[in-house]
């Protein structure tokens, strides 16, 4: 799919490029053409009317010349004079034709392209004048431009080739990163349905089983709850992850005291940590707001509170913090101590599925808490990362302060 997209994408920019081309060179020899002819017409016409005026030694002419000769006929059609000397006009029969031709035009300019020759027709009360003069060198020149466009026209689609090909890969970048990300996900979500899937058809089947006694049934159906519960909570998230990347998570913004968020999302976590042997300590700074879903905002500090008690070592101290960042912003944090997160996982840590080692697959963990954080971080125009640094392990959360 990403070969054929490649693809249409360099035949549609060649085609444009193709067309440019083109016209612009197509432009170019037209008006060249027309320039050259409207030049050609005036020098005929100013010696048509002043067949006489010589020009002074050494005087450069106004109009472009090139080579002409005059033939002035009389009232009846008789030749009367001939004048001009880049030709040999004895040939009688010749100049008859010409004149012939001119006369049977009917036109006042034209081109005689038996002979090469543009004729102008000047006519008097009492006679005739045909300017004729010699196209040769003018259509040389044109075919000398036109094989300069042609070479300028195959140079520049030979760079435009190279550079579609350059910015088809380019353009295609981030489709193909997508692309390559969905089929992650696909395969990462399906793995993580495929354990508690087999483990749930396998319990069923014990339970069908008659030979089965009543203590390993209800082993069973507890088993098939257990995974139950983790498949509702996995399609929950899956969920969460497909709304945020719709945009739908947007919705239903407003003013929101995220002080007062912060001091209550903590109420639940207490016992929690208690029970692991790890003390939870607050410092939040009042009256800070945010435009954004009190949800969805809670939705992050429950995330990475629940990822702190996860991977904390005890006992140990986690906390949380809420200040004011600048003038424009409020930054939220999380530190625990715990196993050093390595660069690198600080790069991928909020990707979908990932896990960074054995650590972090612990407590039913499907690597995708803080890529909801993430995705929800991003729907308020703010920003997460983490670091990790003399074993304490720190999650930040910034996001722009609502304005008074």
């Amino acid at each position: 799919m990403l070969r054929r997209l490649r693809i249409k994408f360099i035949c549609i920019n060649m085609a444009i490029v193709t067309i440019m081309l083109a016209v612009i060179l197509g432009l170019v020899l037209h008006f060249a053409s027309q320039n050259m002819e409207q030049q050609s017409i005036r020098m005929m016409q100013a010696i048509a009317m002043n067949p006489f005026q010589l020009g002074r030694p050494n005087e450069l002419p106004d109009e472009v010349r090139l080579p002409y000769f005059i033939l002035q006929i009389g009232p009846n059609g008789e030749l009367e004079t001939v004048g001009g000397g880049y030709y040999d006009l004895s040939d009688g029969a010749f100049l008859r034709s010409l004149i012939d031709t001119v006369v049977s035009s009917g036109k006042q300019t034209g081109l005689i392209k038996e002979y090469q020759l543009r004729f102008c027709r000047i006519v008097t009360p009492v006679s005739q004048r045909l300017v004729f003069t010699d196209i040769s060198s003018e259509q040389s020149t044109m075919d000398s431009l036109l094989k300069t466009c042609v070479l300028i026209g195959g140079v520049s689609f030979l760079v435009f080739l190279l550079i579609s090909l350059f910015l088809a890969r380019w353009a295609v970048g981030p489709v193909a990163k997508a692309w390559a990300q969905q089929r992650q996900f696909v395969a990462d979500a399906s793995h993580e349905l495929k354990t508690p899937l087999t483990v749930i058809l396998t319990n069923a089947e014990l339970l069908n089983d008659r030979s089965c006694g009543e203590t390993a049934r209800q082993r069973s159906a507890q088993s098939i709850l257990t995974m139950s519960v983790r498949m509702r909570e996995l399609v929950e998230q899956l969920l969460c992850l497909a709304r945020l990347d719709s945009g739908a998570a947007q919705v239903a913004f407003s003013r929101v005291d995220i002080s007062k968020v912060a001091s209550d999302v903590l109420l639940p976590f207490e016992p929690l940590f208690f029970e692991k042997g790890l003390e939870l300590s607050s410092q939040v700074e009042d009256g800070l707001t945010v435009e954004g879903s009190e949800a969805h905002l809670r939705q992050v500090m429950e995330i990475l509170l629940d990822n702190a008690q996860k991977y904390a070592v005890g006992p140990s101290c986690v906390s949380m913090t809420l200040c004011r960042k600048g003038r424009n912003h409020c930054l939220f944090s999380v530190s625990n101590h715990g196993e050093a997160i390595s660069r690198e996982d600080l790069q991928n840590i909020f990707k979908r599925f990932y896990r960074a080692d054995k650590v972090r697959t612990a407590g039913h963990s499907y690597g995708l808490g803080l890529a909801i954080a993430s995705g929800i971080v991003e729907a308020h125009h703010g920003k997460i990362w983490a670091e990790s640094a003399d074993g304490v392990n720190t999650f930040y959360v910034r996001l722009p302060s609502a304005a008074l």
